[in-house]
């Protein structure tokens, strides 16, 4: 799916933005990934909701996952209002009911008056759950302490006589397989195809086997900047944000290795049952517009998910740093993207994480 070009540790100090005691009854809880991402989303959504409404905004981190949303409704106790969804998530959580109906009609149109649903690219509204950003989990080393040859493709990432030393990897099945299918040959049309055969998982999880002693698993977003950091790998893989980040605000030396990027977008959802719904949907109406989402992207190189903001992203907000460049759509990165597909993961993600457990168990 080729797109336009547009411009993902819980971090101190974010959730104090409307945390304390002096919090009213009727401030919004939102929850996502923390780091650089969640303070690209106070500074694009939070700070201008509150100005603009007075609504406070309760800002929490977390992992990812159903778990906590779904014991919150199950329950009947729902104290969080609006949070961050993976698209698998944002699919399963809508049909197990968990989380509130939105669609595209309840969404602002764009400046120029055009629908949303014809302004947000394909794919990024779902039925209870909005389209925020286009994110890349890549793979990056530091290149001060790599000498010698420099990793550019996918299969040096599992070339460990090539590149000897230990490789980060999130902890889950996803990312991992699909990346194991491509460096074993399997050509990006067929992935998912392949990866939904017993036959196609026995192949990801035999290619992975020729890593699996060379990995360090990670599981939050701040983990893989700051094993590079430390020396702990020599490469990792990541969520394109938070290099950047480290490139831009922090000064690592830290290089992109965007060959057979799997991109997504991740979504905001409103969770079934709370008691502040009204006030959640006019939040999420008002992140999803397309100033707000541009603005975001002057924080983050994360791509904004309407075609109205793409001509309104320019420099990074404090660095000067032009973001174009450093989006996953731009044309240069993007060359052997691959796109997250939603479908097979509600499909198989309760099933292949059981066997993923499994076999880092052996």
């Amino acid at each position: 799916m080729r797109l336009p070009i547009l411009t993902g540790a819980a971090v101190l100090g974010l959730a104090a933005f409307a945390s304390g005691p002096a919090i009213a009854a009727d401030a919004l809880t939102v929850v996502s990934w923390g780091g650089a991402y969640t303070k690209s989303q106070l500074e694009a959504y939070h700070k201008p909701y509150t100005a603009k409404y007075g609504t406070k905004i309760q800002s929490e981190d977390y992992n990812g996952g159903l778990a906590e949303i779904r014991a919150q409704v199950e329950t009947g106790k729902v104290t969080w209002d609006v949070v961050d969804l993976e698209v698998s998530e944002g699919v399963r959580g809508c049909d197990e009911g968990l989380l509130e109906p939105v669609g595209a009609s309840k969404l602002l149109k764009a400046p120029d008056g055009t629908p949303a649903e014809d302004d947000f690219v394909p794919g990024s509204v779902l039925e209870c759950a909005v389209g925020l950003i286009v994110w890349s989990t890549v793979f990056s080393y530091d290149a001060d302490k790599m000498t010698g040859a420099k990793p550019t493709t996918l299969n040096d990432f599992f070339n460990v006589k090539k590149f000897p030393g230990k490789r980060g990897l999130r902890k889950g099945p996803g990312v991992n397989m699909e990346w194991a299918l491509i460096a074993d040959g399997v050509s990006r049309d067929d992935v998912y195809e392949v990866l939904g055969t017993k036959a196609g998982q026995d192949r990801a999880f035999a290619k992975l086997d020729t890593i699996k002693d060379h990995v360090l698993w990670w599981e939050a977003g701040a983990q893989p900047p700051q094993m590079l950091a430390d020396g702990e790998v020599v490469m990792t893989s990541a969520y394109n944000g938070r290099i950047f980040n480290a490139q831009v605000t922090e000064n690592k030396n830290f290089a992109i290795v965007w060959d057979n990027q799997l991109f997504a977008f991740d979504f905001y959802a409103i969770v079934k049952g709370t008691p502040r719904l009204d006030e959640a949907l006019r939040y999420l109406q008002f992140a999803s517009a397309t100033e707000q989402l541009a603005n975001q992207a002057s924080w983050i190189s994360y791509g904004p998910v309407r075609k109205s903001s793409s001509a309104l992203v320019g420099k990074h907000a404090t660095a000067g740093v032009d973001m174009k460049p450093h989006m996953p759509t731009n044309p240069e990165n993007f060359k052997t993207a691959l796109l997250n597909n939603s479908d097979f993961w509600a499909d198989n993600q309760d099933e292949l994480n059981e066997r993923f457990n499994a076999w880092l168990a052996k």
